[in-house]
């Protein structure tokens, strides 16, 4: 825990500034560049097509090479095409820039996923995903407060402040990739920073795991396409996706129309649901582990996101009960996400985990393709961000009621 999750966290909080820092950069590249809200939601959507397509080959990249050759080639190539979007002057560059940028940083987060199954027993695993899914809205809190800082203040060498947050925010990603390289360790058996019987006793611990999984059959690639809790997971995904990543994209849009307030504090709006989402996924994760439960610890979450919406949509308005509601949408929206990611490894093991994983993470990311470009095309038809919201409720929902039908294995349906 002390050695790998720290420089996991970084790497993926990097990773998520570089793919979040649209959102504040977009506030003054649409009238740079003359963009639409349409615009930013299709290139925001684009970033997954690239995604999808290296997803599946990533995770079993991971699980039969090396993890550490593959993060540091994702981090170094992703903080390059994050560096360099800061160059872009057309439409045609901005869409080739987010597809490069999403083909770049594939494989990342299914593949740590995967690392971790060689890293941590199953009883040990939520609690390690939970501090790394934490990563997520901390990106945020961390990321945005930056972005709109350099936005506002740094217009070196008379660049827009939009194109310093590319190219401040994309310099580091490619350092810790180099660094990867030397710090990183593959797995448990290579690990010279471990005591011997510490490294014995995990050894035999993740085997005997490995051999319990093993009896079901399903270790196989196709096994993982042939168990039906692969799909379900995979639709589950995709539909909080749609709704996370719009959110992610548009709150500061959204808060930025707030005029009554003063840019400090539409700023603090933005990262308040974030502060509540770390909270969120640290509770319900650790919650989950104490407990062994996982159906209800990833539906009432994504639920009670779809009811923090709504009713952010209905208090109109009233912006003080807008905000409160804002922060139970954001307490909620990712607290399923370690426990979320503890399913596949639970049902299946060596090349079928890795590809349900991976399976899971690029279908269910295609709704960060939807769900941008759908939130963007209708703000731009209908001139109100309520349209939208709603849209992304109706995603919440079903997402949430196609989790209560989640079913793991007979230690997990005890649980359940």
């Amino acid at each position: 825990m002390r050695r790998l999750m720290p420089f996991l966290i970084v790497a993926y909080l990097l990773a998520y500034i570089d793919r979040a820092n649209l959102g504040i950069a977009k506030l003054q590249m649409q009238g740079d560049l003359d963009f639409t809200d349409d615009t930013i939601g299709l290139g925001a959507g684009i970033f997954f097509i690239g995604y999808f397509i290296l997803e599946i080959p990533g995770s079993l990249i991971v699980e039969q090479f090396s993890a550490r050759k593959w993060f540091a080639r994702i981090m170094i190539s992703w903080g390059l095409v994050a560096t360099l979007t800061g160059c872009i002057a057309t439409q045609r560059q901005f869409y080739i820039a987010r597809f490069l940028l999403g083909a770049a940083e594939a494989g990342f987060f299914p593949g740590v996923i995967v690392y971790l199954s060689h890293w941590f027993r199953d009883e040990d695993r939520t609690r390690a995903k939970a501090w790394f899914m934490v990563t997520q809205p901390l990106s945020v809190v961390v990321g945005l407060p930056l972005a709109r800082w350099i936005l506002e203040n740094v217009h070196w060498l008379g660049l827009s402040g939009w194109r310093w947050v590319f190219l401040l925010e994309g310099a580091p990603s490619i350092v810790l990739g180099v660094a990867a390289l030397f710090y990183l360790t593959d797995r448990p058996q290579e690990a010279r920073w471990l005591p011997e019987d510490e490294k014995a006793w995990l050894i035999a611990e993740l085997k005997r795991e490995e051999i319990e999984k093993a009896q079901t059959g399903r270790v196989g690639i196709f096994d993982a396409f042939r168990y039906p809790q692969t799909l379900l997971l995979a639709a589950v995904y995709f539909l909080i996706v749609t709704g996370n990543q719009a959110i992610l994209f548009f709150l500061p849009s959204i808060t930025n129309n707030m005029k009554a307030m003063s840019v400090t504090w539409r700023t603090v709006v933005t990262v308040l649901p974030y502060l509540c989402s770390v909270a969120g996924i640290l509770l319900n994760g650790f919650s989950s582990g104490r407990s062994g439960e996982r159906r209800w610890h990833n539906a009432i979450p994504i639920l009670l996101a779809a009811v923090g919406l709504a009713c952010a949509i209905l208090a109109g308005d009233h912006l003080a009960l807008v905000i409160l509601f804002f922060c139970l949408v954001g307490f909620s929206f990712q607290a399923y996400l370690p426990v979320f990611w503890t399913l596949p490894a639970a049902f299946l093991s060596k090349s079928a985990a890795a590809t349900a994983i991976g399976t899971i993470n690029s279908v269910g990311n295609l709704g960060g393709f939807a769900g941008p470009y759908l939130f963007g095309y209708l703000k731009t038809a209908t001139g109100r961000y309520e349209t939208g919201l709603w849209f992304l409720t109706g995603c919440m929902l079903v997402a949430g009621l196609l989790a209560t039908q989640i079913r793991v294995g007979k230690h997990h349906e005890k649980n359940a």
